[in-house]
């Protein structure tokens, strides 16, 4: 080894590479770190993020959005079902240290890969993002979710859908929205709880 790689190995220049691919088991594993005290921020539970896993898979998404990254934990489960379809999630968050943290979180999950992490407003940032979708994730700030909806769904595919948390346990600050999706002839909507924050599950017809 050369003297300058050895020096800059000690002075910590070099970086350590990334955490490789993990199998789904092993993440989910893993995952409950994440919901330490101390940890757990604005999270899905873990039989949500499972849900979310599995309609990727189901309709079979390749370009999936999320609009609130938190700390990663929702990218995570929705990243391994993107790595069965082929898929990449961009997520959007407008807390640098909480972006900072998804992305070590990413990493660490070997699903790093997979996802294009943006911080900004998710009101300005959506604009941006490449359609058609197959998939969105909304969980942000509630008082918002209708704004965040009407820029979504012009880009999402018919048959793609729009999914947004805690409508179980935040109706109030999101009533317009809750009442938009459920008269909207563009959509199909049903209310679920795989856990007790709730999902809103629209389809685009």
């Amino acid at each position: 080894m050369r003297l300058p790689v050895i020096a800059a190995l000690l002075a910590g220049s070099i970086l350590a590479p990334a955490a490789g691919p993990k199998s789904d088991q092993e993440i989910e594993a893993w995952l409950p770190a994440l919901l330490a005290p101390g940890k757990k921020f604005a999270n899905v539970e873990p039989q949500e993020g499972a849900y979310l896993r599995d309609l990727v898979r189901k309709v079979g998404a390749k370009r999936a959005l999320e609009v609130g990254t938190s700390t990663g934990y929702s990218g995570i489960w929705i990243a391994m079902g993107l790595r069965q379809t082929g898929g990449r999630l961009t997520t959007i968050e407008i807390d640098p240290g909480r972006h900072r943290t998804a992305g070590e979180n990413f990493r660490e999950a070997g699903v790093a890969g997979l996802i294009d992490s943006r911080l900004g407003d998710a009101l300005a940032v959506i604009p941006t993002v490449e359609g058609p979708l197959d998939f969105v994730f909304i969980d942000a700030l509630k008082s918002d979710y209708l704004k965040y909806y009407e820029l979504a769904l012009p880009k999402v595919r018919k048959g793609g859908v729009i999914v947004a948390h805690n409508t179980a346990s935040h109706p109030r600050e999101m009533r317009d929205f809750l009442d938009r999706i459920r008269t909207d002839p563009r959509v199909k909507t049903e209310l679920i709880t795989p856990g007790w924050q709730g999902f809103s599950v629209t389809f685009v017809k």
